[in-house]
C-alpha cells in the first residue's frame, strides 16, 4: 500500500528522453540506456532532475529515461511487463506489492545484495515486504507512516504537554481532557484499519498468521482484541463517524472545520489541513503515536516504495547500479530532505532531524510493520473485511464474535486469492 498524502508534482518527465512501454536500448553515444519507471508522486520534479543528472555524471556509460506511472492500474500494467521481454529495468512498487510480483517469478533475486547494500540496517516495514520465501526482491526506495497531527493551541489551552504523551494511557489521559463540547480530543474514523492494526502490533498480536503453508486470519486472537478494544476507547473520545474511513470524509478536511485537536495521519495530512484553513498555519505539531509503554513508540503500518529490477531487463548490470545509488546514504539524505520522507536505513533518521512532521514519523518507523507478506493479502484488502469488523465493534458488537467472523473472512480470502 503506498500513501498518497504528498503534494502533486508534474506529469514531465525529466530526462533526455520518454520511451513509449518500457524495455531498455543501446543509445547513439555507444551508452548503456536504462528504463526506469517512477509513480506518481513519488519524488519531485526537482529531485528526478537533480538525481538523474547526478547519476549519469557519476557514471557517463550509463544514460537514464524516467517514465512517471499512475498508481491506478499499476499492477496490471506491471504484471503484464514482467511476463513480457520489454519490460523496463528498474520499477518502484508499493512496498506490500513486491510479494505479488516475486511470485510470478519475474523478478530478479537481489538476495547476494543486502549486505552490499547495509541492509541490516534497513527499516523493516520496508525489507520485509521486499523479500518473498526468503529472498530479497524489492530494495528499500523511502517510507510513510502515521503520526499524530496536533494543534498545538487547542493543547496549550487545555494545558496538555504533548511532549509528555508518551503511553497509550497518558495519550487517552490527554485527549480525555481535549475532548469537550466545543472540541473534539481527536477525530479518528471508526474504520481506519492501519491505525488499528498498530494497536494489535503494540500487543503482540497480528492480523493474519501463517502455519503449514496456510495463512489463517487472527483478529480473534487475545492480543488483536485487546488492540481493538484500545481503538474503541480512543474512537470514542471523539465524534468520528464509525461506518467510514479517514477518506470518506477526508479527515484534514475535518480538522481544517477547527474543531478537532488530533488526527492520526501522515504529516503530509497537515499541509492539506493549512491548505483548506490558513488561519491554521503554525497551529499543528506532530508527535509519534504512544506506545503501551514510553520505551518505544507505538507500532505503525509502514507505506512507502521499494524498488525491484525485472529478470527480462536486457541491462540488469547498470539497473543494479541505478537502485544502488538511489537508495545509497548520499541520495537517501538528499530525499528526505526534499520529500520529508522517512529514509529508507535506521542509521539515516537523523536526515529529518530539523523536520517536525518527518522526524515525528522517523520515529514511528523504527517500529514499523507491514501487512502479511503473501500474494494473497490483496484478496484481503480487496474485500476488507477489518474495515466491517470496526464498524460491527463499534456500533456495539460483541468483539469476540466480529473478531472470529472478520477471522474466517480474511481465511477466505487468503485462501482463495478471490
Amino acid at each position: 500500500m503506498k500513501f498518497r498524502l504528498f503534494a502533486g508534482v508534474s506529469a514531465l518527465v525529466m530526462t533526455a528522453g520518454l520511451s513509449a512501454c518500457g524495455g531498455s536500448s543501446g543509445a547513439s553515444d555507444g551508452n548503456t540506456t536504462i528504463d526506469v519507471w517512477l509513480m506518481r508522486d513519488s519524488v519531485s520534479d526537482r529531485f528526478r532532475k537533480d538525481f538523474v543528472e547526478g547519476f549519469e555524471a557519476a557514471h557517463p556509460d550509463i544514460d537514464v529515461k524516467v517514465q512517471i506511472q499512475e498508481w491506478d492500474g499499476i499492477g496490471e500494467k506491471v504484471t503484464a511487463a514482467l511476463a513480457g521481454s520489454d519490460a523496463p529495468d528498474v520499477i518502484e512498487t508499493g512496498n506490500t506489492q513486491v510479494a505479488q510480483y516475486a511470485q510470478s517469478g519475474g523478478l530478479l533475486d537481489l538476495s547476494d545484495k543486502v549486505g552490499e547494500l547495509g541492509g541490516e540496517d534497513w527499516l523493516e516495514g520496508l525489507a520485509e515486504p521486499g523479500a518473498y520465501e526468503g529472498k530479497q526482491y524489492g530494495i528499500p526506495f523511502y517510507a510513510a507512516n502515521r503520526v499524530v497531527v496536533y494543534r498545538t493551541d487547542l493543547f496549550e489551552k487545555a494545558g496538555v504537554d504533548a511532549a509528555g504523551i508518551r503511553t497509550r494511557d497518558q495519550w487517552i489521559a490527554a485527549t480525555r481532557k481535549l475532548d469537550t463540547d466545543g472540541t473534539q480530543g481527536i477525530y479518528l474514523p471508526g474504520q481506519n484499519w492501519y491505525t488499528l492494526a498498530g494497536f494489535v502490533w503494540d500487543e503482540g498480536g497480528d492480523l493474519a498468521v501463517e502455519s503449514g503453508g496456510r495463512w489463517k486470519g487472527a483478529l480473534d486472537t487475545p492480543e488483536a482484541i485487546r488492540g481493538m478494544e484500545f481503538y474503541r476507547k480512543l474512537q470514542a473520545l471523539g465524534r468520528g463517524p464509525k461506518d467510514s474511513d479517514e477518506a470518506n470524509p477526508p479527515q484534514a478536511d475535518v480538522m481544517a472545520r477547527g474543531k478537532v485537536a488530533q488526527i492520526v495521519s501522515a504529516p503530509g495530512g497537515a499541509t492539506t489541513v493549512v491548505g483548506n484553513n490558513p488561519a491554521l498555519k503554525g497551529k499543528l505539531g506532530f508527535f509519534p503515536i504512544p506506545g503501551k509503554t514510553a520505551d518505544a513508540p507505538g507500532a505503525v503500518f509502514t507505506g512507502g516504495s521499494d524498488l525491484v529490477i525485472p529478470t527480462a531487463s536486457a541491462e540488469q548490470d547498470a539497473a543494479y547500479t541505478f537502485v544502488k545509488e538511489l537508495t545509497g546514504d548520499a541520495w537517501q539524505k538528499k530525499l528526505a530532505v526534499a520529500m520529508s520522507y522517512v529514509p529508507n536505513k535506521t542509521t539515516l533518521a537523523g536526515a529529518v532531524a530539523s523536520d517536525p512532521g518527518a522526524s515525528a514519523m522517523a520515529a514511528g518507523a523504527a517500529e514499523g510493520h507491514a501487512t502479511p507478506n503473501t500474494p494473497g493479502w490483496a484478496a484481503v484488502e480487496a474485500k476488507n473485511p477489518i474495515k466491517d469488523y470496526l464498524t460491527a465493534v463499534l456500533t456495539g458488537g460483541d468483539v469476540r464474535k466480529e473478531a472470529a467472523a472478520a477471522s474466517e473472512a480474511i481465511t477466505t480470502a487468503m485462501n482463495s486469492g478471490s
